[in-house]
């Protein structure tokens, strides 16, 4: 099995990697994080936020009928 290393802002609630393009992620923009683990990933999406210098908002919500963590860049 080949397992890639995490980088610094890679999520992993669930221990299966999520990259997120968070170049791409101007304010007001979201992404849906599927997980089972919405605590995990709101802490991890916490690191990521205080790493960048934002402010997110984040909510749990089930979409496509996918638990998960929506985030909002708010700044």
């Amino acid at each position: 099995m080949n397992r890639k290393v995490l980088k610094i802002d890679d999520l992993s609630p669930d221990s299966i990697k999520i990259t997120v393009n968070w170049e791409d992620m101007v304010v007001g923009s979201s992404a849906f994080i599927p997980c089972i683990n919405t605590e995990k990933a709101h802490q991890q999406i916490k690191n990521v936020e205080k790493q960048k210098k934002w402010t997110v908002k984040m909510q749990v919500r089930v979409e496509d009928a996918k638990l998960g963590v929506r985030l909002w860049r708010t700044t």
